[in-house]
């Protein structure tokens, strides 16, 4: 195996279960060179279990600077409770457009995480929310209309810049429109090309002039662009957002844990049909064992030649580039 393969582990974002990393999760993060964690509620019972935790990530071996994130969205999804880490909704804010007022709380919880060693929000939201029935997206949206959402988009990525953190639009190409949540099966939306120009795409395009880090997908089917899951889609990744909004950043998938993500196998393949989509990092959830095994399964198909060498130095060049704006050392 070349040394380009030997790093695949920086590809990898994945979660632990309970209060605290296990010497056995930790151990994987060094011996693999795990590229980051993405911590749950669960992991942060209080504010100095937090910092204990991601002091102990950082400080898991030799190998680059990890990735230390979170969903820090407001309302419901504050994976950070209490304050100052904890903040109103994004509907909140939205329903009285009081973008002062966002900002100042924002900034307030963004500077508090930094403190505590998060270095990565999953945050904003720049969904549209079109469906009433849509419950995984209820209160998560800044509003029905892209020119309600794009201000708070735009200020979310201005503030988590000032504050040193790396921030993640998502949910790409927009999952506003669905109904089903794809934490519990995959979804389905009914926009084309033409109408997500003029709709979904506005809040995505804002956030990343602004200059947003990193763009998550989702696992949802758009079946006037492709039939296949977004997350497995080339047509998506590659033309909506690298060609069509002249991205060049990472590309994260959702949690391939979800059974929303069931379409594309088990989870090694799903692992590997996002990444030959074009996505640069493969998130997984609190189930350590089965992103172990995706790892695993990953690291086969590199040797049997189903992933692209050229593909992964790619992405270790993103993800390289990223973790310089943490003003850290990264060391392949």
């Amino acid at each position: 195996m070349s040394d380009v393969t030997k790093q695949i582990g920086q590809l990898f974002i994945i979660g632990f279960p309970g209060s605290s990393p296990s010497s056995a999760f930790i151990n994987f993060l060094s011996e693999e060179n795990i590229g980051g964690v993405i911590l749950f509620k669960s992991n942060c019972p209080t504010h100095q279990a937090v910092q204990k935790n991601t002091q102990a990530i950082i400080n898991h071996g030799p190998g680059s600077y990890p990735f230390i994130a979170v969903d820090q969205e407001g309302g419901r999804v504050c994976r950070v409770s209490g304050a100052p880490a904890e903040f109103a909704s994004a509907a909140h804010y939205g329903e009285s457009q009081d973008l002062n007022k966002f900002e100042e709380d924002l900034n307030r919880s963004a500077l508090y995480l930094e403190k505590l060693g998060i270095n990565l929000v999953l945050a904003p939201v720049c969904d549209i929310y079109l469906n009433d029935r849509n419950e995984c997206l209820r209160d998560r949206c800044f509003g029905r209309k892209p020119e309600r959402v794009i201000p708070f988009v735009q200020k979310a990525v201005e503030v988590f810049k000032r504050s040193d953190l790396l921030s993640c639009l998502k949910h790409f190409p927009g999952l506003g429109a669905a109904e089903i949540d794809p934490h519990k099966q995959s979804s389905v939306v009914s926009y084309d090309e033409l109408i997500w120009e003029q709709r979904e795409k506005l809040p995505f395009a804002a956030g990343i002039e602004r200059g947003a880090d990193m763009v998550m997908t989702t696992h949802v089917r758009v079946p006037a662009a492709d039939t296949r899951l977004v997350t497995g889609s080339t047509e998506i990744v590659e033309r909506w957002l690298r060609d069509r909004l002249a991205f060049d950043g990472p590309v994260i998938t959702d949690d391939l844990s979800m059974a929303g993500a069931e379409g594309l196998g088990s989870e090694g393949e799903r692992a590997v049909a996002a990444f030959n989509a074009g996505h640069d990092l493969l998130l997984f959830g609190q189930d350590t064992d089965a992103a172990m095994e995706a790892y695993d399964f990953f690291k086969e198909a590199v040797v049997r030649g189903e992933i692209s060498e050229d593909r992964i130095v790619n992405s270790l060049d993103r993800i390289a580039g990223i973790k310089f704006k943490l003003g850290k050392s990264v060391v392949f």
